[in-house]
């Protein structure tokens, strides 16, 4: 695409397929994992992906929207959701509730579900939410505080960064700047919210060498903003928009996903998970099982292991 192609809302959607059937009664998903937390110990962790209303950001890269309603949640239905997984799952100590949005968009979670919400994950050490920062000031940030305040445990705060390379960042679509996002960290720091920060790996319009060494310096900019945690993604296509985006979208690769993690390993100040969901759409080669394992070994033990030697791949890179 030519570097003047101006990614719109409208653009975005009318290269969208059709979205999935769901029951707004039941989150389309919920696994049992176990994410090393703050004090170094395997945690076991509840991920509960809630069926609710489509989140008001367009984002080029995205997928999560076909998993979305077109219209918000029936009163009780998120409460619901959250009771029914957690009964199909083993008991856990920490629970993530992730929206395809923002936890504090009264469209996608009704405000008069906070104190349901709160009573149901009362047990856990903590809760993680996600939230564009968009959704971290005025009035969202009042609920935000009030839902800290409901809990026993401790609240956690997901912002999607993606990528620190700002004109990049700007042609996602996000409508998010640095300045928004520094913005939004700062409040959860400063309200003794933890925060934690998505971020990708080859974004469009972002490849190569330049792909690994904005991952790297995101990951700087995250823990600069008073991150405990970051998620690395690879960027995934099959929305319709990436496959559009074609000739500026380079598919990540394993190698490059271990350099970055390893980077932000030997900072030694935050947690750093590999997003490892679907993984194998990324395998190229006869060794891309052991990275796999290997980047599965970091996730959990959070220092780098012995890599993974291979003539072809070394060849390669």
């Amino acid at each position: 695409m030519p570097d003047e192609t101006r990614i719109t809302d409208q653009w975005v959607l009318e290269r969208r397929g059709p979205k999935n059937r769901l029951d707004p009664e039941h989150a389309y998903a919920a696994v049992f994992e176990e994410e090393l937390d703050a004090n170094g110990v395997l945690s076991p962790t509840a991920a509960v992906f809630l069926t609710n209303r489509e989140c008001p950001f367009r984002c080029v890269m995205c997928d999560l929207w076909r998993n979305t309603l077109d219209e918000t949640v029936p009163a009780g239905a998120i409460a619901t959701q959250i009771r029914t997984a957690l009964a199909g799952l083993p008991a856990v100590r920490q629970i993530k509730l992730y929206n395809a949005g923002s936890f504090f968009d009264p469209a996608a979670i009704p405000p008069s579900e906070d104190d349901a919400i709160a009573e149901i994950v009362s047990g856990f050490d903590r809760v993680i939410v996600e939230a564009h920062p968009g959704f971290l000031t005025g009035v969202y940030a009042e609920r935000c505080l009030r839902f800290r305040d409901r809990l026993r445990g401790r609240l956690e705060v997901a912002i999607g960064l993606e990528t620190a390379h700002a004109p990049t960042l700007a042609r996602l679509n996000k409508r998010m700047t640095l300045e928004s996002f520094r913005a939004g960290a700062a409040f959860l720091v400063e309200h003794g919210i933890d925060l934690r920060v998505f971020i990708l790996l080859n974004p469009p319009f972002l490849a190569g060498e330049a792909a690994v060494e904005w991952a790297c310096r995101s990951i700087d900019v995250a823990a600069d903003g008073g991150a405990t945690a970051c998620a690395v993604i690879p960027t995934r296509g099959g929305n319709g928009a990436m496959e559009t985006l074609a000739d500026a979208v380079e598919r990540p690769r394993l190698q490059a996903l271990e350099r970055v993690i390893e980077y932000a390993v030997s900072r030694k100040d935050l947690r750093v998970f590999a997003d490892l969901w679907d993984i194998e759409q990324f395998f190229d080669c006869d060794c891309s099982s052991a990275r796999r394992d290997r980047l599965q070994q970091i996730n959990r033990e959070q220092v780098s292991s012995v890599p993974v030697s291979c003539e072809r791949c070394d060849r390669v890179s």
